[in-house]
Formats: structure tokens, sequence, C-alpha cells
């Protein structure tokens, strides 16, 4: 059932959101499902991807569990062909995925160093491959990607292989819009800030996020429905002359001048 709060429909659209069993990917499948999709919840772990399936259920939206490893290329065009196989149609494709193994780049193994690309970057390719002859067919196809501020706006030591993958996928995002546009197929993407999930309270407690929040304009993490949202308006029909770019969504944490 579509959620008359919110402004923009998607309703009885085919929407695949990877990395969707927590975060800010379970937030994503909930808020697209409030707005009236059919949601194939796409993660590597069955257990809180239920847990999404049935949030989303609750609230009366419709919702599909896929257990998937996007660091396999045959796993990211098994997703696809098995969505289509299934709804019959794809509108939107979520890569929402990521792995940040905290390390540097002494120390980084090729093991980590491959997965890190697999998922973050390479993954974009296999989805976007596999996705485009049915994403054709959609009144109002959409590829959607999780960035991050690090590597297209800043870096930081043990995070040089993210920043690398995530600032590649802002440049497949600018050049995959330029060969798709002609199929109607955009394709966007959301730069997150300081988000409040599990693996944020996992690097500090209490003081740690207050001491962030603190150096952050509006004064607060980013909840993962912040993000959430920005993807709601990217996958909608209001945003169909929008392609190839990504919104920064951080509380304005990256037009602060460092004191």
């Amino acid at each position: 059932m579509t959620d008359a709060r919110l402004p923009f429909g998607l309703d009885d659209r085919v929407a695949i959101v990877t990395g969707a069993g927590r975060g800010i990917g379970r937030e994503i499948a909930r808020v697209f499902a409030r707005a009236g999709a059919h949601v194939v919840v796409a993660t590597r772990t069955a257990g809180p991807g239920e847990e999404t399936v049935q949030l989303i259920e609750a609230e009366g939206g419709s919702a599909r569990l896929m257990i998937v490893d996007l660091g396999q290329r045959a796993d990211a065009v098994s997703l696809i062909e098995e969505t289509a196989r299934q709804f019959g149609r794809i509108d939107i494709v979520v890569h929402n995925a990521g792995v940040f193994p905290f390390v540097t780049v002494d120390d980084i193994s090729d093991e980590d160093l491959e997965n890190t690309l697999n998922v973050n970057l390479k993954a974009a390719f296999w989805l976007t491959k596999a996705a485009a002859p049915i994403l054709r067919a959609s009144p109002s196809p959409r590829l959607l990607f999780t960035s991050s501020l690090s590597g297209p706006r800043f870096s930081a030591a043990t995070m040089v292989h993210y920043g690398a993958s995530k600032a590649g996928l802002n440049g497949f995002i600018k050049g995959a819009a330029i060969e798709y546009g002609p199929d109607r197929i955009t394709v966007n993407g959301v730069e997150p800030g300081a988000i409040l999930t599990d693996a944020t309270r996992a690097m500090g407690g209490p003081e740690r996020q207050a001491a962030v929040a603190a150096a952050i304009p509006a004064r607060r993490l980013g909840e993962p429905e912040d993000i959430a949202y920005a993807m709601l308006f990217l996958a909608s029909d209001q945003a169909s002359y929008i392609t190839g770019q990504t919104i920064v969504v951080d509380g304005g944490i990256s037009i602060r001048v460092p004191v």
C-alpha cells in the first residue's frame, strides 16, 4: 500500500536493492516499498534479509528475499535474471552493497583489495550490463548507486581502497549516464556523509558520535532514511531529467572549512 505521505510514488514498479539486510539498504528497501514498489531484498546473509522482508510486509509492503554475493559476477547476473523471471520486469536497480575493511595500503591483502573492488565497483558493471536489456522495456528505468564522500570528496588512512572504489563508482555513474541516456535509463547516485548505522556505531560509542556530530553543520549524524528519501526522489518520475549526478547527503560536512 502506497504511503500517502510520500510525494514520489513508485506504484507497482519492481526495484532491486542490494545490501538491503541492514542499515542504509534496509531503509531504502522500506521506503521504496512504502512508495508502492515491489522490492527485491538482495543480501549476502539470510537472517538480516529476512528481517527486512518482515518489516516491509508488516507495513503492508511487498518484498522478496534473494541471497547474493555481489563479490561474484555470476551472483550479480543471477540476481537480475531471477528477478526478471519472477516478476517479468525490472524498473529500478539500486546497488547499495559495499565493503570497507579498515587496512592500510601496506597491509591490504590481494583478497581484500579484490573483494572491495568487486563489490563496490565491478558489481556496478555486472548489474548494469545484465539489467540494461530489461530496463529498456520499463517506462521509468533507473540505475542508482550508493557512493560515498570518501574518495570523491576526501580520503582517509586505512580507507584508500574504499575511496578509490567509490571515486571509480562516481566515474561509472557519469559515463554510464551518457551511454544509456538514449535508452531513457537514468543513472545517478547518493554520497552519504556520517550515517548512524550498525557499522558506524561499532566505530565508537555515544561520546565519539557526539564529537562527530559537533563537527557537522547540521549538528547531528544522518539517519539511514535521509539517504533513502534521496534515493526515492531519484527513482521517481519527477527525477526523469536528472542523470549522471550524485546528491551529497551529509548535513553539510563536506562544505565546512577545516579549522
